[in-house]
């Protein structure tokens, strides 16, 4: 019997934990700042996120995203080296016509 493939997909239960991880910060940013971070991807050590609301276009949202989203997921998940945003269009909300 020949052994499964090895996988480069990312565990499930370490993307629900670090997705738990995001949802808390973005509570938080969006309670006291009027922004948000949202979860991308998770390419090897890097880490994508979407920046909105608020955060977009602040002069302060490099400080927020390494400075503080950066510095505690590396808290939690100190393998992912990196902490990158991505610009994608915002989704329309279902039933909108395209």
């Amino acid at each position: 019997m020949t052994p499964p493939p090895e996988s480069d997909a990312p565990d499930t239960a370490r993307l629900q934990k670090l997705q738990a991880l995001l949802d808390s910060l973005s509570a938080y940013i969006e309670q006291y700042h009027g922004g948000a971070v949202r979860f991308i991807a998770l390419e090897g050590t890097t880490l994508k996120v979407r920046l909105e609301g608020a955060c977009l276009g602040c002069p302060l949202s490099p400080n927020t995203l390494h400075g503080w989203v950066e510095g505690t997921v590396r808290q939690f998940f100190p393998d992912i080296e990196r902490v990158e945003s991505v610009d994608l269009p915002p989704t329309p909300p279902a039933g909108a016509a395209a």
